[in-house]
């Protein structure tokens, strides 16, 4: 499957795994670069040195192309993006705000910059300074979000830039990247298909209530504070949403969710902790290995556009004989 996105990462398959905070460490992100894809490190809020020593780690396992993601929330960002540049990372996603400041840096070390957008007009800037490639996120993504859904937002980012586009938002197999694909979209990203793979070192817990949701267990909280998150529902979401309806302070929200993610993912406490994952959980409902992962998503995907060609050259066969 040669996609503009496989030859612009020098990647066999154009799937790529999101940069998770706390889930998408070294051993995920590794995983997926070695099977054939593109690994990405989720740097979050982590400090700079951390996001250093996980660089190491992947390339002690890895010669294959990998990324890394970088929250420009993070305090550390700054120090961050110089050492993305200083490991001459192949790629760089970014999430949370505007990557501008570091592009020049960036692109005079040779990375390639794919900045993460849920908006036409900042698809749009990101390609007037210089990106390589965006991911359009859909609000059916776990974690942050924003309004759009993936469906509406990629054909409109596709039509509005020259760039390519990668999709994301909703999708865990191959009809979804399918369906990507006919919007237009060069590549697609997935975070939730990724979290349950083997390599990945989240606690058997989260994997675990990924596998038991059904399409209705996703909530989201934090709309009423400008920072949308979409969790499966559990106790926390639970108290943070009737805190939110009761019209509790951001200060109170905040308390409420610190550390709550790590506390899934490390812990496995998915009664009070964050259990980051998208709309799309519903359909996962099994593991494997990275290379596993990929390999039936490639056959998935071939599959369903070829069974889409059959089926409208019949169209068109029909069509014709009416005439």
């Amino acid at each position: 499957m040669k996609t503009e996105i496989t030859e612009l990462l020098d990647i066999k398959y154009p799937f790529i795994q999101g940069g998770m905070a706390w889930v998408a460490t070294y051993e995920l992100a590794a995983a997926v670069s070695e099977a054939g894809s593109l690994g990405i490190i989720g740097s979050g809020g982590a400090p700079a040195q951390w996001v250093r020593e996980q660089i190491a780690e992947v390339k002690k396992r890895t010669q294959k192309p990998f990324g890394v993601n970088l929250m420009l929330m993070n305090p550390e960002a700054d120090e961050i993006a110089e050492i993305l540049a200083e490991e001459k990372i192949k790629v760089v996603t970014t999430g949370a705000g505007n990557p501008e400041k570091y592009m020049s840096l960036w692109k005079k070390a040779g990375v390639k910059v794919i900045p993460v957008v849920a908006s036409v007009a900042m698809a749009k800037r990101m390609e007037r300074c210089g990106a390589d490639a965006v991911v359009a996120e859909g609000c059916e993504s776990g974690g942050h979000i924003g309004e759009t859904t993936t469906m509406a937002l990629v054909p409109q980012v596709v039509d509005a830039v020259q760039i390519p586009v990668i999709a994301a938002g909703g999708i865990a197999d191959g009809r979804g990247a399918a369906a990507a694909f006919m919007l237009g979209a060069k590549a697609v990203q997935m975070g939730t298909r990724f979290v349950v793979a083997e390599e990945c070192p989240v606690h058997q817990n989260y994997k675990d209530i990924i596998f038991k949701s059904k399409d209705i267990d996703t909530r989201v909280t934090g709309r009423t504070t400008g920072h949308p998150v979409r969790t499966i529902r559990n106790q926390q979401t639970r108290e943070y949403l009737r805190l939110e309806k009761e019209g509790a302070s951001l200060e109170e929200l905040e308390r409420l969710s610190l550390g709550g993610l790590r506390r899934a993912v490390v812990e496995g406490d998915v009664t009070g902790g964050s259990v980051m994952a998208g709309q799309i959980a519903g359909l996962v409902k099994k593991g494997g290995t990275c290379a596993e992962i990929l390999e039936e998503l490639e056959s998935e995907t071939l599959a369903v556009i070829n069974k889409t060609m059959d089926m409208l050259i019949k169209m068109g066969r029909g069509s014709n004989e009416e005439k």
